[in-house]
C-alpha cells in the first residue's frame, strides 16, 4: 500500500510503498476514506522541538483523524462488520492497568497514540484495535468523519466529566480559535451557553472569522494585551468575569488570561499544550477564587463520544463543522495542505486517497 512515511529527523516526508498490515484477532483492517491533518501533523512534519522530544522513533507513518471503511476483521471481532463506516478513538490503551480497570482509560498508564507511538492514518489501510474503531452516526457525512477526533478533544474541553450541565445559560471564554477551539465554540452555542466570548489574534484572519460563524457572540484580538483583554471579558459579562473558561490555544499568556478573566467559583478546562513550563500565581488563580481546574488529555473513551453524538444530531451543528474545512486535497499533495495551515491560510486541510 501507499503511505505518508517519516522516515527523517527533518522537515518533511515522503509517500513510500510500504507493506499492507493484516488484523490480529481483535482488530479490524480500514481503508482509509477521508483523513485530516492536526496540529501535531504539522509539528512531525515539521520535525520542531515537540516532535523531536516526543516522536520516540522512526519511521513511523504519521497521521491520527481518519473516517474509513472496514474491510477486513479479526476472528474475534463481533462489534464491527465489514462495510462499516468508522472514524479512529486515537488513545491505543493496555486495558489491564489500574486507569483502565477504574474507568480511566483514556489515562491509560501505558498509552500509545495513534500516529505518534504506532502507525498512523495517512496511508490506504490502517490496523486498529477494534474498540479504537466508532462507528460513524447514521446519516453523518462521511467527510466529516475525520473529524469525529477532534472534535471529542472538543467536548471533553466542555463537558469534562460531572461538568455536563454547567455550561448552559452560562458564560465563557475560549482563548485561541484553533480547529478545536472553534469546535468548542459551536458545541457550546449548542448546548445553550449564554454568551461565548472568543479570543483569536486578528492577523489570523481566516480563524477570527471562523469564530464568528461558529456562534461566539464577542471575538477579541489576543494580541490586544493581558488588561485589556480580561477587562473586555469582564464587560461582556456584567462586571462578574467568564463563568467558565477554556485554554485551547496552548500560549503561556493565554493561561494567565482565561484564570484572570474567571468569576470566583468559576470552572477552568486546559486542552492548551506549553512548549515549555509556565508560571502562574497559584495562590490568586486558583486558591483564592475556589476555582475548579480540569486538565484535558483526548477524549473519555467512551462517554465523550455518546454526548458527541448527541450533539451531533443537529444539522445546524453539522453545517459549522463542515465549514472549518477549507480545502480538501489529494494526499499526495500533503505538503500543499501543510503550506496552507502554517501560512493561515487554512483552519483545516482535509486529505483523500488520491495517491
Amino acid at each position: 500500500m501507499y503511505a505518508v512515511v517519516k522516515r527523517h529527523k527533518a522537515a518533511g516526508a515522503e509517500i513510500e510503498s510500504v507493506d499492507k498490515p493484516k488484523p490480529g484477532k481483535d482488530e479490524v483492517l480500514i481503508s482509509m476514506k477521508h483523513s485530516s491533518i492536526c496540529g501535531t501533523d504539522v509539528h512531525i512534519w515539521q520535525w520542531n522541538h515537540w516532535a523531536e522530544r516526543r516522536v520516540k522513533k522512526l519511521p513511523i507513518i504519521f497521521g491520527h483523524e481518519v473516517c474509513g471503511e472496514v474491510v477486513e476483521k479479526g476472528d474475534e471481532v463481533s462489534s464491527l462488520e465489514i462495510g462499516d463506516l468508522v472514524a479512529a478513538e486515537t488513545h491505543i490503551v493496555d486495558r489491564t492497568c489500574y486507569q483502565c480497570r477504574t474507568g480511566r482509560m483514556h489515562i491509560c498508564r501505558d498509552m500509545k497514540i495513534l500516529g505518534v507511538d504506532t502507525d498512523g492514518v495517512f496511508a490506504e489501510y490502517i490496523r486498529l484495535p477494534d474498540m479504537n474503531a466508532r462507528k460513524l452516526p447514521a446519516g453523518l457525512d462521511i467527510k466529516l468523519g475525520s473529524l469525529l477526533e477532534p472534535l471529542g478533544n472538543a467536548t471533553f474541553t466542555v463537558l469534562p466529566d460531572e461538568c455536563a450541565d454547567d455550561v448552559r445559560d452560562k458564560n465563557v471564554f475560549v482563548a485561541g480559535c484553533g480547529p478545536i477551539g472553534l469546535m468548542a465554540v459551536a458545541i457550546l452555542k449548542a448546548l445553550g451557553a449564554r454568551k461565548v466570548i472568543a479570543s483569536e489574534l486578528a492577523s489570523d484572519k481566516v480563524r477570527f472569522d471562523l469564530a464568528k460563524r461558529m456562534g461566539a457572540d464577542v471575538v477579541l484580538d489576543a494580541a490586544m494585551g493581558h488588561d485589556n483583554l480580561v477587562a473586555a471579558v469582564r464587560d461582556n459579562t456584567d462586571g462578574n468575569g467568564a463563568d467558565v473558561s477554556l485554554e485551547m490555544s496552548g500560549a503561556p499568556a493565554a493561561l494567565r488570561q482565561v484564570f484572570d478573566a474567571l468569576t470566583p467559583g468559576g470552572r477552568v478546562s486546559i486542552l492548551g499544550l506549553y512548549p515549555d513550563p509556565v508560571k502562574l500565581d497559584i495562590n490568586n488563580a486558583v486558591t483564592f477564587k475556589s476555582a475548579r481546574v480540569y486538565g484535558i488529555t483526548g477524549r473519555k473513551m467512551f462517554e465523550t463520544w455518546e454526548e458527541m453524538y448527541k450533539i451531533l444530531k443537529s444539522e445546524e451543528f453539522r453545517t459549522k463543522l463542515s465549514s472549518i474545512v477549507s480545502h480538501t486535497l489529494p494526499i499526495r499533495d500533503i505538503a500543499e495542505g501543510m503550506d496552507l495551515i502554517l501560512s493561515k491560510q487554512s483552519a483545516k486541510v482535509s486529505l483523500v486517497p488520491e495517491w
